[in-house]
């Protein structure tokens, strides 16, 4: 996708091929109907070389106007570096995401960029933590809903400040290991309230999530047993009471007949 610089220039020339185009063909039809009309006469024919070319002086002189109006304008600043880049990462993840697995792909991506990003930081860990219980609720989230649906939407909105607060976290820890030692205590005494704050949030997440699975372990338990199980449970024990007996009549044996004279 061309930038908008390079989109005026582009339309620039058109409008230049163009009025040259109209401007090239009005004299060939101007000529041509200026030796004609007094070789032959007035004619129908000759209106229709008049019409012609003064429809093509008309359209080349529309395209000059406009090719100048254009050229009046300033044209676009280039783009950065920087810019260049954002709109080709840009273009490629609207690519991917158009693929069928495109979505899941970005996200597994950006979580693991996410995780580089805090590797050798003290809020790396409460990250993964969060990031497996997220994951976990995730896989629920479509089999929470009625009264359990706001619970989905205030999980996704901690999910989010949890992650924001880590990577705060992993930002002033780095800024304590640059820090001369006189501004330390300070900076010390905020990564303590704010590593305390993450891992509370993150104990109280993962406490959301087995709660939602102890939601669904009783919404899914039904009130009364089971009408299949329980006619299976009547047919094993009847089969268990034939074999019984069969096996009791084997073990009498045949009767003794009485004697006959």
């Amino acid at each position: 996708m061309a930038d908008d610089r390079t989109r005026y220039f582009r339309r620039l020339g058109r409008l230049r091929r163009s009025a040259r185009r109209w401007s090239v063909l009005a004299g060939g039809l101007g000529g041509a109907a200026a030796v004609l009309t007094p070789y032959a006469g007035l004619g129908l024919p000759d209106a229709a070389w008049a019409g012609a070319a003064g429809s093509a002086v008309a359209l080349a002189a529309w395209r000059w106007l406009d090719l100048r109006a254009l050229a009046a304008q300033p044209a676009p600043p280039a783009l950065t570096p920087a810019e260049v880049a954002a709109r080709s990462r840009a273009r490629l993840v609207a690519a991917v995401e158009r693929l069928p697995v495109g979505p899941g792909v970005l996200a597994e991506v950006r979580r693991v960029r996410s995780r580089v990003a805090l590797r050798g930081t003290s809020a790396g860990a409460q990250w993964a933590r969060l990031d497996r219980a997220a994951l976990t609720l995730a896989g629920m989230a479509t089999r929470l809903t009625g009264l359990a649906e706001p619970a989905v939407l205030e999980a996704a909105a901690a999910d989010r400040s949890l992650r924001d607060l880590a990577a705060r976290v992993a930002s002033v820890e780095r800024a304590l290991r640059l820090a001369p030692p006189d501004a330390r205590p300070p900076l010390a005494e905020a990564h303590a309230v704010l590593s305390e704050q993450l891992e509370s949030g993150v104990v109280a997440y993962e406490r959301l999530v087995v709660a939602a699975a102890g939601y669904l372990a009783e919404d899914a338990r039904p009130e009364t047993a089971d009408p299949a199980a329980a006619r299976l449970t009547e047919a094993t024990d009847l089969l268990h009471g034939v074999a019984s007996a069969l096996a009791e009549l084997r073990a009498v044996g045949t009767p003794l007949r009485a004697p006959t004279s």
